[in-house]
């Protein structure tokens, strides 16, 4: 059994309380920073940590909050993104529903690290229970003096307010969450200026994902180097929550060290294939991520080690399909998804992936033809000139799926059909 950190208080179906929370140590390290850190020295603590961002693209947390200018504009903001709307990706929904305090508690050493006066928690509109729960136990932390006016007689203040996503895939994106926010289209915004010098109402506003942040307290209770040590691999401190599914018998989510290797967390942690199913494919950091065979699951889960083997660990989703499941099948339904979400706002994006959708479809319906497979092939090309990271995305399992599954592809077109069907 490994360690638990953010899972340390989860209990079966209900939150841990404030007083739970801070029978096991919470909002200690709040204390400690409000009372012997300046903001400098918080940002040195999680860099020390090796903390990077868990909302997909593990940037370093504190380069992030240091990018915000000493002389920088105020007031400033903090944005924790739970926008998470990528099919197969629930961990920050189950983290809500298990300690919302530590997230919490994150949310405002965070804030006081980049000197922020408000900080928004922004949750996807389908997770109504999870913006519930934030907003009675952010009430509860103002009662008990942790969040509002004069933090623990700190003499800093700060205000947390829950908002409720639009709804939209692209929401999720930073620059687009940030339109969001402040009342326009939610179109993403290709930097420079970057959101940490001008970003809500033209003010320094860092944006991170609430599993990036929930690591934080943690971090300043017991030390940059008991957070390295948590992880199997250098250079990215800590646990990681897996969230696994598909063709596996134990789907759900599991706290595991930073660089554990994918076999184990298929095999052991998610309890292997279902009985009478054999291991295929899986996507290993969500939907917008490619297809990874099986001479790669000894790989280590982690940004570099992933990368390594030409793939990304993204949110570590993981999405497992087994030898029955027809992957042209599979890619046509998360790319009718990506298509659907697509904002619009850039020609790639908005017609490409409508394009795509169509020679996948063709394809799974015997309509398929030989000269297909290189018009798919350079429209995912065209896809990484969009303005956001969202149509690289949506075209990575298209992508992979011709790379690595490409006689399953052909197959289809020679047998006009799905073999599967």
């Amino acid at each position: 059994m490994y360690p638990q950190v953010l899972f340390r208080n989860r209990k079966a179906k209900r939150i841990a309380t404030l007083d739970e929370y801070c029978g096991g140590g919470g909002y200690q390290a709040l204390g400690d920073v409000l009372a012997k850190y300046a903001p400098k020295e918080v940002c040195a603590l999680v860099e020390k940590a090796n903390l990077r961002g868990r909302g997909g693209a593990g940037f370093p947390a504190a380069k992030k909050w240091e990018a915000v200018p000493e002389d920088g504009a105020f007031p400033r903001y903090l944005v924790a993104n739970s926008d998470e709307m990528e099919p197969g990706t629930f961990k920050d929904r189950v983290l809500i529903h298990a300690d919302p305090h530590t997230i919490i508690e994150g949310v405002a050493i965070a804030a006081y690290a980049i000197s922020a006066s408000k900080a928004f928690i922004f949750v996807r509109p389908d997770y109504e229970s999870s913006a519930w729960i934030l907003e009675n136990e952010i009430e509860k932390a103002k009662q008990a003096g942790y969040l509002g006016k004069n933090i623990l007689g700190s003499g800093y203040s700060l205000e947390v307010i829950v908002h409720r996503s639009g709804g939209r895939y692209i929401c999720g994106e930073g620059t687009a969450l940030l339109n969001a926010l402040m009342g326009k289209r939610a179109n993403p915004k290709k930097p420079p200026p970057y959101p940490t010098v001008e970003g809500l109402w033209g003010r320094p506003t860092v944006v991170n994902n609430i599993e990036t942040l929930a690591n934080v307290p943690h971090i300043v209770r017991n030390g940059p180097e008991w957070f390295n040590e948590l992880s199997m691999v250098e250079k990215s401190g800590g646990t990681k929550i897996f969230s696994v599914s598909g063709r596996v018998k134990n789907p759900g989510c599991f706290e595991l060290p930073m660089g554990v290797p994918l076999r184990e967390i298929i095999e052991e942690h998610a309890g292997g294939m279902l009985p009478g199913l054999e291991f295929k494919t899986c996507l290993p950091g969500g939907a917008s991520t490619r297809f990874l065979t099986p001479d790669l699951l000894d790989v280590r889960m982690d940004f570099d080690s992933m990368a390594e083997v030409g793939h990304r660990m993204g949110t570590g989703a993981i999405i497992v399909f087994d030898r029955k499941t027809c992957l042209v099948g599979a890619t046509l339904n998360l790319t009718q998804f990506f298509m659907r979400e697509s904002c619009g706002w850039c020609t790639p994006c908005r017609e490409g992936l409508p394009y795509l959708k169509d020679l996948l479809w063709r394809i799974e319906n015997g309509e398929g033809k030989e000269e297909y497979i290189p018009m798919i092939q350079s429209m995912c090309k065209h896809l990484w000139n969009s303005y956001c990271a969202l149509a690289p995305g949506a075209a990575s399992p298209i992508e992979s799926l011709l790379t690595f599954f490409e006689d399953e592809v052909r197959e289809h077109i020679v047998q006009k059909g799905c073999p599967f069907k």
